[in-house]
């Protein structure tokens, strides 16, 4: 097996966010009790919002000085003004209007620096959709925390907008209580604020904890007995959360699962390994969860102490001779970083049988340009294995038939007496596809190629063709095999046609696009197809392999029967081509 390890970033977020549990009045009845060393239990988290869940006003009018020429400090200095009575804590008690504030605060801040100062554009940048975006790491944090049973609250010093509506740019379906400054007409650090969200949490103030950013804040908070937490980076302040409730709450891990008994791996056997190899003396529980799309080898995450890594292993039990070379991807993607290619960094090979592992670094991205990915596929290139590998695919595929296929026994046949003349030879990945590749999420580049199981030298129009499979499969096809999009609308999801990349892909390599690619689709389904049998065959003695729902043996027909209608339109192509018989 091999190990990776999982880079964690702050600005980085997952392709698929996990959603909010829904509101329930019987929450509380249900919810954990997570036992903390003064014997009692906590039940709930209750945020501030301004500088814990967004930037906190503080930081914005420094930044927002610095860019106006305003000498710093003006705005804290107008802020504290008046104490109690003045129009910033007026504002947050909803006690004057937005337009009045404005007034009042702009002819304070005029008085500090003896000149005009545009109050109203400092008031704009504060409530703007820029600004006031919430934490992604509070955001992950408020859902595990959840998921886990307790119950959260926001407690807010916030204040009217000229519409009218309060100040509360969050998701308040994160919360089971909101408490706003402006509706109750109190706010922090006045202790009745305190009480009115323990209030309608139905808690007393040892089950809470309370996270803000302000000194006195927090000492109210902490008079009453409520255990505080003072943030001064939402990053650090999780991880001092994470201690208090014991449970990990800043990485929700997307299209992961429980570990089932069958690929199951020895954690105490596996902590120890890990420990001698990171060289932590970690106390924190190793977590280990199974990855569930679309691996034919049993990848896991596993988090022990700050370490998050990703762990490859080959399945169990009898396995096809040359398949699964964990070990093999892990010594070429070691030789292909110091090459300059973007792979993971790999930390480690155990060749113990019992089992054999692989660990990665890697990221987990969002959002990309369709387009763009497509683009990029092309700038990897790889070599041609047509001829050298064709008898050990049969081979694999004579080791797993389930029995007769037609399709297949004429492709075993046709696809040897038709290899093309190879036009370039290059690294070919042998399994390459957008979901094997991890992209920057703001920028147009490819940080890991992933899956090298399979590469060698050989052509890379190989790989070209392997990329457009997804381009003649149904949307109907199983999702965590290859997501299919034949019936698709390719220009409005920005995905160029099959044709449109062969020429992308070809202009790269400086050759002309060949006038057999139905060759190489036909090629490509034909290992496909072998694949497909090689994990059905696995799946029917309960070992590792894709879930039991999509291990279906028509599979292999279907797709060897798409394999063998490429070859059949590669044959009429050829005899197109052929000159006229001269029967005379």
């Amino acid at each position: 097996m091999y190990m990776r390890q999982l880079f964690r970033s702050s600005h980085l977020q997952w392709a698929r966010r996990a959603t909010f549990p829904k509101h329930s009045q019987g929450r509380l009845q249900r919810a954990r009790r997570w036992t903390h060393s003064g014997g009692g239990t906590y039940r709930a988290v209750i945020f501030d919002m301004s500088g814990v869940l967004i930037p906190s006003p503080g930081r914005v009018a420094a930044e927002w000085e610095l860019q106006n020429h305003i000498p710093p400090g003006t705005i804290r200095k107008a802020w504290i003004s008046g104490g109690e009575n003045g129009p910033w804590m007026k504002l947050m008690r909803g006690e004057i209007t937005t337009e009045d504030f404005l007034q009042e605060f702009g002819r304070l801040c005029s008085e500090i620096v003896k000149t005009s100062v545009p109050v109203g554009s400092f008031f704009s940048l504060l409530t703007s959709d820029q600004v006031a975006k919430q934490f992604p790491v509070m955001t992950e944090a408020i859902t595990q925390i959840r998921a886990k049973g307790l119950r959260t609250a926001v407690l807010s010093n916030n204040f009217y907008l000229p519409n009218g509506k309060s100040f509360l740019p969050l998701d308040r379906k994160q919360f089971d209580v909101v408490v706003e400054s402006c509706l109750e007409g109190v706010c922090k650090p006045d202790p009745r604020i305190y009480k009115l969200c323990l209030e309608r949490l139905g808690l007393q103030p040892s089950e809470s904890i309370f996270l803000d950013d302000l000194g006195p804040n927090l000492k109210a908070a902490a008079s009453l007995g409520i255990r505080t937490i003072q943030v001064n980076d939402p990053e650090t302040a999780v991880k001092e959360l994470e201690t208090l409730l014991g449970f990990t709450m800043r990485m929700v891990i997307p299209n992961t699962g429980p570990v089932r008994e069958t690929v199951e791996i020895p954690r105490d056997s596996l902590e120890k390994y890990l420990k001698d190899l990171l060289g932590t003396q970690s106390t924190g529980p190793l977590e280990l969860l199974r990855f569930d799309h679309g691996q034919s080898s049993p990848t896991y995450y596993v988090r022990l102490g700050n370490h998050q890594l990703v762990l490859k292993r080959k399945p169990l039990g009898t396995l096809v001779p040359s398949t699964h070379a964990v070990e093999r991807e892990f010594r070429i993607m070691k030789a292909l970083a110091n090459a300059g290619v973007p792979v993971p960094k790999v930390l480690d090979l155990c060749e113990d049988s019992s089992p054999s592992h692989l660990f990665f670094s890697m990221k987990f991205l969002t959002d990309q340009d369709v387009r763009v990915a497509y683009h990029v596929l092309i700038l990897f290139p790889s070599e041609d294995y047509i001829l050298q590998q064709m008898q050990t695919w049969i081979k694999q595929y004579r080791a797993s038939e389930p029995g007769t296929i037609p399709a297949m026994e004429r492709l075993i046949q046709w696809l040897p007496r038709h290899l093309p003349k190879q036009q370039k030879m290059t690294v070919v990945h042998g399994n390459f596809r957008l979901d094997n590749l991890l992209f920057h999420p703001e920028k147009t580049e490819v940080l890991a190629v992933l899956d090298w199981e399979l590469s060698t030298l050989g052509d890379p129009l190989a790989d070209a063709a392997f990329s457009c499979l997804t381009h003649y499969l149904p949307s109907s096809f199983p999702g965590s095999l290859l997501r299919g999009l034949r019936d698709c609308d390719l220009t409005q999801l920005g995905i160029p046609t099959a044709e449109e990349y062969l020429r992308m892909y070809c202009c790269h390599l400086e050759i002309p696009p060949p006038e057999n690619w139905n060759f190489y689709m036909a090629l490509s389904f034909f290992r496909m197809a072998i694949i497909l049998q090689g994990v059905h065959k696995r799946s029917l003695p309960g070992q590792a392999g894709l879930a039991a729902t999509e291990q279906n043996e028509k599979l292999t027909e279907y797709v060897s029967n798409l394999a063998w209608d490429f070859a059949v339109k590669e044959g009429f192509r050829v005899f197109k081509e052929m000159p006229p018989q001269n029967h005379y």
